[in-house]
């Protein structure tokens, strides 16, 4: 499976956006810029992205983009749902869509669902904050185990 490339540019779109996060609005020219994506491109995703909720755009003097959310509550999944709707590996998956000719006799079918939740899950654990590098995730301490050793029985008595 691969990403179609406005999923792909959507999400270093959105990291190049979350980059700016907390500072002055940014246009879609300047992300553009910044990641290399040609600016009608930038543009047509950032009006799906803001259609999506992940952007907000505003007109005018002081106005531009800035992320709707703060970037450690926006994931890949999010990114990628607003740009090509429900993750979905198959199309039988997907309500409404019954196109396939082995639907009849499919065993396989009805664990779609749950290989397209594994992968949205997998999408979903993966944060803007975390793509942009703004600020490593805190690592977690191992726990601390405590073990008691008991000594060894040198003699057995039964």
């Amino acid at each position: 499976m691969r990403l179609s490339s406005m999923a792909d540019y959507a999400v270093v779109v959105m990291a190049a956006a979350a980059r700016h996060c907390g500072g002055a609005r940014v246009s879609a020219v300047q992300l553009a810029g910044e990641t290399g994506v040609p600016v009608p491109t930038v543009q047509k995703l950032v009006s799906q992205l803001a259609g999506a909720g992940l952007l907000r755009s505003s007109r005018g003097v002081g106005g531009g983009l800035k992320l709707a959310r703060p970037p450690a509550a926006i994931t890949v999944a999010d990114i990628v749902e607003a740009v090509e709707g429900p993750i979905a590996l198959t199309a039988c998956s997907e309500r409404g869509k019954n196109d396939c000719t082995l639907e009849g006799a499919c065993l396989v079918r009805p664990h779609w669902p749950m290989v397209n939740e594994a992968l949205r899950g997998a999408l979903a654990g993966v944060t803007l904050t975390r793509l942009a590098g703004i600020a490593p995730e805190p690592a977690r301490a191992p726990k601390t185990i405590a073990l008691t050793v008991e000594p060894a029985l040198t003699e057995y008595s039964a």
